[in-house]
């Protein structure tokens, strides 16, 4: 795992779909990538089922928290007889470095990917020391 992102859910990367419970309401730890360069890193988290407005994402104090609940259209002018897709709520939380720049997270949502780019700090990124001669 990154040194520069932990998961504090019960269950560790990358199980697919554990199951855990928040409350009395049960949840779903979304599988997660995360990339790293130079630069910050990347989290790239599934949602299938999730749109804009039923999606969270926040920072608290170290802490970079998921939620989303996942919802499906129901077909116009039909009822549901027999169903077993659920509608999940999903969550995930992560333990942010200090090297990190919190107030400059982008995140996109497209088919059902999070994508959030979350920048390092201007002092944290690696630099080029110019030396002298003499």
């Amino acid at each position: 795992m990154n040194s520069e992102l932990q998961t504090s859910d019960r269950k560790r990367m990358p199980q697919a779909t554990p199951e855990g419970q928040l409350g009395s309401q049960p949840f779903v730890v979304p599988p997660v990538d995360v990339f790293e360069d130079e630069s910050g890193i990347t989290l790239l988290a599934d949602l299938p089922g999730v749109s804009r407005d039923r999606l969270g994402v926040r920072v608290d104090g170290e802490s970079l928290i998921l939620e989303a609940t996942a919802s499906t259209a129901q077909p116009e002018n039909m009822q549901l007889v027999y169903g077993e897709a659920h509608y999940p709520s999903y969550r995930r939380q992560f333990t942010l470095s200090r090297e990190l720049d919190t107030s400059r997270i982008e995140a996109t949502l497209k088919d059902g990917v999070l994508r959030l780019g979350i920048p390092k700090m201007e002092e944290a990124k690696p630099r080029r020391i110019d030396v002298r001669v003499g």
